[in-house]
């Protein structure tokens, strides 16, 4: 590709590490699966609609320096005349390409914060909304899941990791006084699908929460609260995890209705991240890893 417009050179991706790495964000039961391709590439087209326009304001106004987009979607096109490139280079089957588009955004001085909140993350509640009205399947879900965690790792270059088959550890728990445990298990089957070690601790109880990040690495915890009743609990327990936990950079996430409604309440809660439903959960869990690993990466 040489170079888009006359500043950044298109990075050289080497395709046996990123099919390598590929393995990471997808169980082998769907990777395996001989309608992978098929399904991208409907997903891709049903969901452009949500995607291209992201697309767009990232170039408009977050890398205002960047290309035409007709010039780019010109540069990394899977080879197709398809109106919806853009959409296909995001959730398409060629990883290769889509590397390329997401390392050039880096490259051009687009930020993480940027790409997650801007694009990444709402492509992935879209993924959920889709799934509530049945208009994809876990399947679906789980390969866009996948691709949207394999470019955040791509961005962060954490995707090269030696440790990325072993880290990606997450436990899921209630929150103390929490017995219902149907979020947290919807969240934990797709982050097992989408390449996650998942352990839980769903007895609602702190001891062992507590005992559970002591006796193991995790990279991730996620806790889930049904009602504000619950809340003094999970600020309380918060803390304890962050001192008690073998990683000591172990990112936090919580969710429940009261954090769908009020994101911020995460924050209050001494969290690093909430997300709506299971697929931004997953994201969510990456982009923990991801700022994570840039600490332990060096230790």
């Amino acid at each position: 590709m040489g170079q888009i417009g006359n500043a950044v050179a298109s990075p050289v991706f080497d395709r046996q590490t990123l099919r390598h790495f590929e393995k990471h964000f997808i169980s082998a039961e769907i990777q395996q699966r001989p309608d992978v391709s098929v399904r991208q590439f409907d997903l891709a087209r049903v969901i452009s609609n949500e995607i291209i326009p992201r697309l767009l304001r990232l170039h408009r106004e977050v890398v205002p320096n960047a290309p035409p987009v007709d010039d780019v979607i010109d540069a990394l096109r899977p080879s197709s005349n398809e109106i919806d490139a853009l959409a296909h280079i995001v959730l398409g089957d060629d990883l290769e390409a889509a590397a390329t588009y997401i390392t050039i955004m880096r490259d051009r001085g687009l930020s993480m914060e940027t790409l997650y909140v801007e694009l990444l993350e709402p492509t992935a509640r879209h993924l959920g909304e889709m799934w509530d009205k049945d208009e994809c399947d876990f399947i679906d879900v789980t390969i866009g899941v996948g691709r949207l965690q394999k470019l955040l790792a791509i961005f962060n270059d954490t995707y090269t990791l030696p440790q990325l088959g072993t880290r990606r550890r997450v436990l899921m728990a209630t929150t103390p006084g929490n017995q219902h445990s149907f979020g947290a298990s919807m969240i934990e089957k797709l982050l097992s699908a989408a390449g996650w070690d998942v352990e839980t601790e769903y007895s609602g109880e702190a001891d062992e929460i507590v005992k559970m990040v002591q006796r193991n690495w995790f990279a991730v915890i996620g806790l889930t609260a049904g009602s504000d009743g619950q809340l003094p609990a999970l600020k309380s327990i918060v803390p304890l995890i962050r001192k008690k936990s073998q990683n000591k950079d172990i990112g936090i996430m919580v969710g429940g209705p009261m954090f769908t409604q009020d994101p911020s309440l995460a924050v209050t809660m001494g969290a690093d991240a909430t997300a709506p439903n299971a697929p931004a959960a997953v994201l969510a869990a990456q982009k923990l890893f991801d700022v994570g690993a840039q600490k332990w990466r060096v230790a």
